[in-house]
């Protein structure tokens, strides 16, 4: 029997995979490397864990990081829903043209032209209002805040147009007011899409540095800042190890996401099934 070669699309299909996933596999492997030299193998070790650990800068970069995404995303949340549900729920109005085009305008715009313009903004309004008298951790997270809305906003649009209206309509043709369907009926339908659209959120935060870079000031680095301050001066096996703790994290994150959202879909198909 001959052996069936693989298509051309099975192949591009681990052409991509290898691209992408390859060189994070090279940087677990160094990151227990026991040189200082990041592309020399000297044996295995996990003392630059322990060096990460004891690098206070790190540290507290990390965590205002984690605190910066974490208020970020939960605003985006908020403000790209309500934008959403305006640009799919409402009809024809005067400006909703404008109004989508603006909501979703920091999805094609430069990064550089965003920070830019929001630190004019923030310079403007500290010789208008006396605030902010300096910039850190507010400006950083109204600045992710701006653009990570835009994202949230085409994710929960997209749910929502799948939404049936008359189980909406039904409800309030059963006496129960517009905000309580919403949070009754329509919420429910449309978490998946609020929790897909919060961890874009977080890891755009967590992962810009150009807008960052922009509005943030000498009392508040992110962690891509310190990165990218160090790796200018050569690359730490540290920073090895940093990017290995965040791969396992985001991948935990991302897998316990996944359980826990077809397990409420499981669930779902099988309530309708008893109805």
């Amino acid at each position: 029997m001959s052996m069936r070669r693989p298509n051309f699309s099975t192949v591009m299909l681990v052409l991509g995979l290898l691209f992408l996933y390859l060189p994070m596999f090279v940087l677990v492997v160094y990151s227990f490397n026991a040189s200082k030299l990041v592309t020399v193998w000297a044996g295995f070790s996990t003392q630059w864990y322990g060096e990460l650990f004891r690098d206070q800068q790190i540290l507290s970069a990390v965590w205002t990081s984690l605190r910066i995404a974490f208020f970020a995303a939960s605003m985006a949340v908020c403000l790209g829903t309500v934008a959403a549900f305006v640009m799919t729920r409402y009809g024809h109005f005067r400006g909703k043209t404008a109004l989508s085009s603006m909501v979703t305008a920091p999805l094609v715009m430069p990064e550089v032209i965003t920070g830019l313009s929001l630190l004019l903004l923030f310079v403007q309004m500290a010789q208008i209002t006396g605030w902010p008298a300096d910039r850190g951790m507010a400006t950083i997270w109204i600045a992710h805040t701006t653009f990570c809305s835009a994202y949230v906003a085409v994710v929960v649009a997209a749910r929502l147009r799948e939404v049936d209206h008359s189980i909406e309509e039904a409800a309030m043709d059963l006496g129960s007011p517009p905000v309580k369907t919403f949070f009754s009926i329509t919420l429910p339908i449309i978490t998946p899409a609020l929790a897909a659209g919060w961890l874009l959120a977080f890891t755009l935060s967590l992962d810009d540095l150009v807008i960052a870079s922009f509005v943030s000031g000498p009392g508040a680095n992110t962690l891509p800042m310190v990165v990218f301050s160090s790796v200018r001066m050569g690359v730490s096996p540290k920073i090895n190890a940093l990017a290995t703790l965040i791969i396992l994290t985001v991948s935990l994150a991302t897998l316990l996401a996944w359980f826990f959202m077809r397990r409420n879909e499981t669930r779902r198909k099988a309530a309708l099934r008893d109805v």
